[in-house]
């Protein structure tokens, strides 16, 4: 695990090269939000491909030092994930991020890893406000996401989960990270 002030980098996730690695982390029991628990390499492979090969939705790798620390997937609600399941505005970006389990957790990383998703994701002008749906059981996600200025909308129904829609506006990140 890597100083909570290393700055990050991305870098997009190769199906093929990163399948391995990323089983590894969606397949670990603290993953168990991620729904990937019994998949194999080859299932892991499938799913990325399946991302990298969607124009709405897209995986990349966070590094720490050229090292992949942490996984990152954006896509566009109005047609993936949240489609049909609340009104989306203009600039609506929706976010998954993972840090992998480790032996040796580093005190605020995960913190600095959803600030340096944020940020990424506002980097892109066109991006207004970013979208979450975490399960509503995952108290630990809702403290992070709060942390960065998510505010929690209403509980909605998926197919595979009960979540909680949030929203974070690029004004209540930036008023959040800079308090």
């Amino acid at each position: 695990m890597t100083s909570t002030n290393t700055a990050f980098t991305f870098r997009p996730l190769d199906p093929v090269q990163d399948a391995e690695l990323l089983h590894s982390w969606v397949t670990h029991p603290k993953a168990s939000f991620w729904m990937m628990r019994d998949a194999s390499v080859a299932d892991v492979e499938q799913a990325y491909r399946e991302i990298a090969a969607d124009a709405h939705h897209h995986a990349l790798l966070g590094l720490a030092d050229g090292v992949p620390v942490f996984l990152m997937e954006k896509y566009d609600p109005a047609h993936r994930e949240l489609a049909g399941l609340y009104e989306p505005e203009p600039g609506d970006v929706g976010m998954h991020f993972l840090t992998p389990a480790t032996d040796t957790p580093v005190h605020g990383f995960t913190r600095s890893v959803i600030t340096a998703v944020m940020a990424h994701l506002f980097e892109d002008p066109a991006t207004a406000r970013v979208v979450v749906e975490p399960d509503v059981r995952n108290t630990a996600v809702h403290a992070l996401n709060e942390a960065v200025g998510f505010v929690p909308d209403r509980e909605i129904q998926k197919p595979e989960k009960k979540a909680l829609l949030s929203f974070c506006t690029r004004e209540q990140f930036e008023k959040a990270v800079s308090a």
